[in-house]
């Protein structure tokens, strides 16, 4: 638990912690919207010197044929709700920024194209988990492997081997892949390993050479784990962030439906099914390598490494105005700065470390960590890597149980589709919350419909596959698109490829460890305790997201900064004591009682309130 007392320790922390309201009541008003509020930096300074800190920032950095333009864009920043009323800025711009703010989903095509060919690339994971779903009925077969004891816990290991060299190599290279190639040049390389090893599976002529093949494609499915969802956040403009890189998630599931649609294509084509199930799960890293030089360089990483002139001509061609571009990426060198300030220290390991022991980074940690371990605590990947195994041991053929986790690939990615609209309104919190009880009870009732033994075959197969289904929609709505949403958002500029890279190892060894216990845990525990042991780690994993997961919605990169400053006992205090209360007597006792403030706030949206 954090210490408070240390917290306001300086005065450059200081300048990025929330502050607390100080609100007049004369007019009998509630004193105070918000314990905390999310605080514009640029508020700090009259308007005409934000105007001039603006023009100086861009003659420094070799940008003075922009310096007017950084300066509206500073006034825009400092006052994005007044747009209508800045007389500093001209008609087109003032156009510009009000049909921005009205049509948030209007983005230009460098935008859409960037953050398309991104989430491509998260297809590679989800297709290679549902080729070795397939594949794990006939390979063990093809290398004699097959049979309880020591098999095993060789399937096992050649499906979770990708998984742990993710999390435990893959993941940790990634700072220096980062710093020396960029985001392109990192994503670059990724893709061309990860478009080998599928093929380099399909050819093994030994569950060894199987072995070391997808040990190598765990190495490129880490690095680019890390680094994917970090770009597109970096591009992403601030209101549709959760949406834009949300497209990660609906693409691993989409890879994961692709992928159990190869499985059935070739399924009649006798031995080398298994090998064309793993090898074609090259073809979404082929499309990401080839299609990645279109692309800016992150605009953050640009400049992050001094790089002023190139970073904004880099936001230019991902905003729709060049206005719109300059208040960005402005706004962005402003908390930069800040940051900069509270830096421990600028090698990797001093990096890394800061992610534990800087107040505001370890609670961003908290969150992250506490988001992606319960991504294998739900249970989901029990199902993306065993399904065809799972509906084959209660009844179906190999045949129909390939078609029945193609249903569970197909109902993923719908599901997946209405979170695009959800996380950025109702947010990640919210939905994390709502969905775990949900996930328990249908992963729970998924289990104990193995024990019924009488009636027909349908009557003993279908509740399972129902209540998969649920459970798959839940997952879907809430836990799926969050994690590296949320893991990707919440670490500083400065220790975003550290705090990324701790996610992703979190994440991808804990996937590991359960793709490698699943098949003994079954034959041990039984298929219906294995579930019951999952559905019981779901309430687990509520409890922690409850205490750890800050709401991050519609929030810029930077103002985070100010959402992290909130010690974690002040925030449970809070969410134990005011909110839970809250919710129970409003939404579950349905008591008409006001809705109590936040714990965090935006600035902006306080003044509102105030007003009306």
């Amino acid at each position: 638990m954090d210490d408070e007392k240390h917290v306001n320790s300086s005065p450059e922390m200081d300048a990025t912690l929330p502050r607390e309201p100080e609100m007049a009541d004369p007019a009998g008003r509630r004193k105070s919207v918000a314990l905390n509020i999310v605080e514009n930096p640029l508020k700090r300074v009259a308007p005409q010197q934000a105007v001039t800190d603006a023009q100086t920032f861009a003659e420094t950095h070799g940008m003075g044929e922009h310096a007017a333009l950084f300066g509206r864009g500073a006034l825009v920043a400092r006052d994005p709700d007044k747009i209508e009323t800045l007389a500093e800025i001209d008609e087109e711009e003032r156009a510009a920024l009000i049909y921005e703010r009205d049509h948030k989903w209007r983005g230009p095509f460098m935008l859409w194209y960037s953050i398309s060919l991104c989430a491509i690339g998260a297809a590679t994971q989800g297709w290679d988990q549902t080729g070795s779903n397939g594949a794990n009925l006939s390979f063990p077969a093809a290398f004699n492997i097959e049979g309880p004891g020591r098999n095993e816990w060789i399937v096992g290991s050649i499906n979770a081997v990708i998984f742990l060299t993710a999390g435990l190599i893959g993941a940790f290279i990634v700072d220096p892949l980062n710093h020396w190639f960029g985001r392109r040049g990192e994503i670059f390389i990724t893709a061309v390993i990860l478009t080998a090893t599928p093929i380099g599976s399909a050819c093994a002529q030994s569950w060894e050479g199987l072995f070391a093949a997808r040990f190598i494609m765990g190495i490129g499915i880490g690095a680019k784990n890390a680094t994917v969802p970090i770009y597109s956040a970096e591009m992403a403009p601030a209101r549709i962030r959760g949406a834009l890189v949300m497209f990660w998630q609906l693409w691993v599931v989409a890879g994961i439906f692709l992928g159990f649609c190869a499985n059935v294509i070739v399924k009649d084509t006798g031995d080398i099914s298994w090998r064309l199930q793993l090898g074609s799960a090259f073809i979404p890293s082929f499309i990401l390598g080839c299609g990645i030089f279109f692309c800016p360089e992150s605009p953050r990483w640009l400049m992050k490494h001094g790089r002023q002139a190139e970073g904004f001509k880099s936001m230019v061609r991902l905003r729709a105005h060049p206005i719109i571009g300059a208040r960005d990426y402005y706004y962005s060198n402003v908390i930069y700065v800040e940051e900069l300030k509270i830096a421990r220290g600028a090698g990797y390991f001093a990096r890394l470390w800061d992610c534990f022991a800087v107040p505001r980074i370890r609670r961003a940690n908290y969150g992250a960590s506490t988001v992606m371990i319960a991504q294998q605590m739900c249970g989901i990947n029990i199902i993306s890597f065993y399904s065809s195994s799972i509906f084959e041991d209660v009844g179906y053929t190999a045949e129909q149980a390939l078609y029945a986790s193609l249903g569970y690939g197909a109902i993923q990615v719908i599901a997946t589709i209405p979170t695009l609209f959800l996380i950025d309104t109702k947010g990640r919190r919210t939905l994390t919350l709502a969905t775990f009880p949900l996930m328990c009870i249908f992963l729970l009732a998924a289990g104990l419909s193995l024990l019924k033994e009488g009636g027909s075959r349908g009557e003993q197969i279908g509740p399972v596959v129902l209540f998969v289904y649920l459970f798959t929609i839940a997952y879907s709505l809430g836990e799926g698109p969050v994690a590296f949403q949320y893991s990707a958002e919440v670490f500083p500029t400065i220790q975003r490829e550290q705090g990324m890279a701790w996610a992703v190892c979190i994440n991808n060894t804990f996937a590991g460890v359960l793709s490698l216990t699943f098949p003994r845990m079954q034959s041990v525990m039984t298929p219906t305790g294995a579930f019951g042991f999952y559905a019981g780690l779901n309430l687990i994993a509520w409890f922690m997201v409850f205490a750890f997961v800050r709401e991050t919605k519609q929030l810029t990169l930077e103002e985070l900064d100010q959402v992290f400053s909130v010690p974690t006992s002040k925030f449970i205090n809070h969410e134990l004591k005011v909110w839970l209360p809250y919710f129970i007597k409003r939404h579950i006792l349905r008591q008409r009682i006001p809705k109590p403030p936040q714990i965090i706030e935006k600035e902006e949206k306080i003044a509102k309130i105030i007003d009306d």
